[in-house]
């Protein structure tokens, strides 16, 4: 079993009320400039057959759930796959299959989705959720711009919130309950970017507080200062 198998419920796993205590500010900043972000994903060439994927990815507790929500909505209702609703207690990092079977391929092919929702209270899988062919498909979860999705995406977007202060407001918002289970995923967490970076390939970043994009990361000059090379796609 992995490191979240002592629990019913993953740290930030939907359906947790988001932002809560700790999480990015409700109101959200500059939404000329997520409107700006919109329209440049709408017009990348599609990258997943006919569909721009797009994922959004960071530490847990970064605002990942909240910032897709407010892209989605920016994007006139655009579908978003939570990594959480595939990922597993003996699982967490071992979803890229059920992604890419139930989710990638479909859409490639130009066909609608659906994708089995694992019940972190039941420990199973339970229900389906679906994923509408769109001009552009939203991915948010911790490895959401893992190195085998990476081929397929049309953008990655990462939160810039550091391991340690997303872990804080997480066990925040999560309460004293699920402690040692922040704990165990927190090692998981690290050794899997540790393998496995995303933020290094991101095109756009994201301020994981304010839910700012940064300036640089949609078509203007950057002023953010960056902590390592970023791509842009």
């Amino acid at each position: 079993m992995g490191p979240v198998a002592r629990s019913g419920v993953r740290p930030g796993a939907r359906p947790v009320v988001r932002p809560g205590p700790g999480g990015p500010a409700a109101s959200p900043a500059a939404p000329d400039r997520l409107a700006a972000l919109a329209a440049e994903l709408r017009a990348l060439p599609p990258s997943c057959g006919p569909v721009r994927l797009v994922a959004v990815d960071g530490h847990a507790g970064s605002g990942k759930t909240t910032f897709a929500a407010r892209l989605a909505a920016a994007l006139g209702g655009a579908p978003v796959v939570h990594l959480d609703d595939l990922a597993t207690h003996a699982e967490p990092f071992g979803w890229t299959e059920r992604l890419r079977g139930q989710v990638l391929e479909p859409l490639a092919a130009g066909r609608d989705a659906e994708y089995e929702v694992y019940d972190w209270t039941l420990r199973r899988f339970a229900g389906t959720a679906a994923v509408p062919l769109a001009p552009v498909v939203l991915v948010e979860g911790v490895g959401a711009g893992r190195r085998a999705v990476r081929p397929e995406l049309a953008r990655l977007v990462w939160m810039e919130l550091d391991a340690a202060a997303a872990r804080r407001r997480g066990e925040q918002r999560d309460g004293p309950g699920l402690a040692e289970f922040w704990a165990g995923w927190a090692l998981a967490e690290s050794a899997h970017f540790a393998a496995d970076p995303s933020r290094p390939h991101a095109g756009t970043l994201v301020d994981g507080v304010t839910g700012r994009i940064a300036p640089g990361t949609v078509g203007e000059p950057s002023t953010m200062p960056l902590t390592c090379d970023v791509v842009r796609k």
